[in-house]
């Protein structure tokens, strides 16, 4: 151990305390978009953890207050639909928009049943072109590889929400979705969607 004379232990002692003045860098802040992605990771957890007290239908209750949230839900609706929107009654719009939220609560509340020492991980954050927002992230699994999971917000009314989610960091949730609703509006418009989407809630909230 190295010993200290009496002629070097004042000036070390001062520069310590000088080492103590100076503060330390700061940390670089969290972003609002951050610590709303944050957020809706550590009410999943939590419903995850209590999954089996909860049951499907106790999950969808705590989960849809921290969805409503996050998610622009109505966007999302709109941005799957396509350009059928359009064609909409108002009426139309607002089933829509109602079902589709409903299901994409549900599937959440069906899909997170359990908890096996998963956790969520921020990679970062980038400002896209068009002045969106890409959160990007990824889960943690046990014995298993990490998905990402990126999510796109968009600023309306004042701030900035989810309108799509990448799974695997590349595969858009929505344009899934707007695959999967073209035949479904095709075949029966937009009172057949709502009705659709109604139907499956139900089956997973059984």
């Amino acid at each position: 151990m190295t010993r200290l004379s009496r002629r070097t232990l004042p000036g070390a002692l001062a520069a310590a305390l000088l080492a103590l003045a100076v503060p330390a860098a700061p940390a670089r802040a969290q972003t609002a978009q951050v610590a709303l992605i944050e957020a809706f990771h550590a009410a999943l957890l939590d419903i995850m953890k209590n999954a089996d007290r909860l049951g499907v239908k106790g999950r969808e209750q705590r989960i849809r207050p921290v969805m409503l949230r996050t998610f622009n839900l109505p966007a999302m609706a709109r941005i799957a639909c396509g350009r059928p929107w359009n064609d909409f009654t108002p009426a139309q719009q607002q089933a829509v928009v109602q079902a589709f939220s409903d299901w994409s609560i549900a599937t959440y509340a069906n899909r997170f049943d359990g908890f096996g020492g998963e956790s969520f991980t921020t990679d970062g954050e980038s400002t896209l072109a068009n002045g969106d927002q890409m959160v990007r992230t990824h889960i943690n699994r046990v014995n298993d590889s990490p998905v990402a999971l990126n999510y796109l917000l968009r600023q309306a009314e004042g701030s900035f929400r989810v309108v799509d989610i990448y799974l695997t960091g590349t595969i858009s949730e929505l344009a899934s979705r707007r695959a999967e609703f073209t035949n479904i509006l095709r075949d029966g418009g937009a009172d057949r969607l709502a009705a659709e989407l109604g139907r499956r809630t139900a089956d997973l909230l059984k």
